[in-house]
């Protein structure tokens, strides 16, 4: 991608009002026609929203988007709507021991809730701030619980799929220990023993750092430096690893771009939170220097590897290795086109790797380390691209804010419209929720506004 290196953040801020003008729109829509009663929304078919039976991890993203409408905007009818939601919709996500996505659900309601009302922005009430802590509590043993342990003495939270299956989208679940840690949580086991939630933590960062993250070493004939594998697998009998394999890409050989984009904001965040631990918890974990190293590493590569291959404009196709790309020539060299005959683009990837990219050009910068500014630069010019067509949604009969969007392209469960080859012009919960979700990080950063993270303001009654 072609990085605009005079683009500053107050550029943006013409773009940025604008989408939250029509976010307001998409989700009164939404909130009018789709009764939560249907189940999560998940995709749009011919700009409406619809389920899709598979695993349930995206009602989270419906209500935080709300949450996030009012936190930008200040409308307090979003508020009502995203504190509703959460507590009559949300606590079976809470205790949902199936899944490997509370970070994704949890702390984009209950996390979010949390931190506006220690920023101020929601008037105080102990009980309610307690009730929020108590869910993330529970949220973070509950996903740290799904465990599996591998023959080298480390361990990672499983997929859906089973205790043999490691995915790279969980790097984002991580959050959910790191706000029940923070909080104090004591989670314990069999014969009352205590689990150590940062300890799992930074074992599955850990794992997925050395696993499902490839830095140029050899490991396999397509080990190119920043390339994600989308799953790893590990024989259960011993924990010993086994091979790559993908559920969404292409192949477990080439890279599905929002696998990658979740290691660029999964890790870059938890830098950020790791930050905030103190030397004497992690010595016996490993220490603060090997853990930081590991997670950098691992994010600095994967976000090489997304400019490196990515079209000039910063949103990339579905998969660096879709077989489709060789009839598009040199489509690296030119903006990508979302409305080719061959492959799709996916802009629910671009959105979720922005955040990443300036988060961690944020990371490296605070702590005068690395090249800060390429990556944050980078993460600005690809959210500049998304800010405008043919990325926004603009219709009024659209439900969806992020066009181009894909969910499971060899499942074919992305809908093509009439005259097209490959899935456009449709939107998901994920790419909506992170568009706007990297959007208030950006506005923050020119407003003066507090810094956004997903553990919020580090008070003294945190663990």
């Amino acid at each position: 991608m072609k990085i605009d290196f005079g683009l500053q953040a107050a550029d943006l801020d013409r773009d940025i009002d604008r989408m939250w003008q029509l976010s307001a729109r998409k989700i009164r829509s939404l909130e009018q026609s789709y009764p939560p009663e249907l189940g999560a929304p998940v995709f749009t078919v011919s700009g409406r929203y619809t389920a899709k039976g598979w695993t349930d991890w995206t009602q989270g993203f419906q209500f935080g988007a709300e949450i996030l409408q009012f936190d930008a905007t200040g409308e307090s009818e979003f508020l009502e709507l995203g504190r509703e939601h959460t507590m009559r919709h949300m606590a079976s996500h809470l205790t949902h021991v199936g899944v490997h996505d509370h970070g994704f659900n949890n702390v984009s309601t209950y996390g979010n809730l949390r931190r506006l009302m220690l920023e101020g922005r929601i008037e105080l009430n102990s009980r309610e701030l307690d009730c929020y802590e108590l869910a993330l509590k529970v949220s973070g043993a509950v996903q740290a619980s799904r465990w599996s342990t591998t023959v080298d003495g480390d361990g990672y939270i499983c997929s859906f799929n089973g205790p043999h299956s490691l995915f790279c989208d969980t790097i984002r679940s991580l959050r959910s220990l790191a706000m029940s840690h923070q909080l104090g949580h004591r989670f314990l086991g069999e014969n009352d023993q205590h689990i150590n939630l940062l300890d799992r933590l930074l074992q599955h960062a850990r794992t997925t750092a050395r696993w499902n993250v490839f830095y140029g070493e050899q490991r396999d004939a397509y080990d190119v430096r920043g390339r994600v594998a989308h799953e790893s697998i590990f024989n259960v009998n011993d924990g010993r690893y086994r091979c790559p394999s993908t559920q969404q890409g292409y192949s477990p050989f080439s890279t599905w771009t929002r696998g990658l984009a979740w290691i660029m904001a999964g890790y870059s965040e938890e830098l950020e939170w790791l930050a905030t631990r103190s030397d004497e918890e992690l010595a016996p974990l490993g220490g603060r220097d090997a853990n930081e190293q590991i997670m950098r590493r691992a994010a600095e590569a994967a976000c090489d590897f997304y400019i490196e291959n990515t079209p000039l404009d910063g949103i990339p196709y579905w998969d660096t290795g879709a077989p489709g790309l060789v009839h598009l020539g040199d489509y690296l060299l030119r903006p990508a086109d979302p409305f080719n005959d061959h492959e799709p683009v996916d802009s629910s990837a671009a959105a979720i790797a922005a955040q990443g990219l300036v988060r961690f050009g944020q990371y490296l910068a605070q702590q005068k380390i690395g090249d800060g500014e390429r990556y944050y630069q980078a993460g600005l010019t690809v959210l500049r691209t998304l800010l405008r067509s043919p990325y926004l949604s603009e219709a009024d009969d659209h439900q969806g804010l992020l066009l181009h969007t894909v969910y499971h392209r060899p499942r074919g469960w992305d809908h093509v419209p009439p005259g097209a080859k490959v899935p456009c012009g449709e939107s998901c919960m994920w790419g909506d929720y992170h568009l706007r979700e990297a959007a208030n990080y950006v506005m923050r950063l020119t407003r003066r506004m507090p810094y956004f993270t997903f553990f919020g303001p580090v008070t003294r009654h945190d663990g």
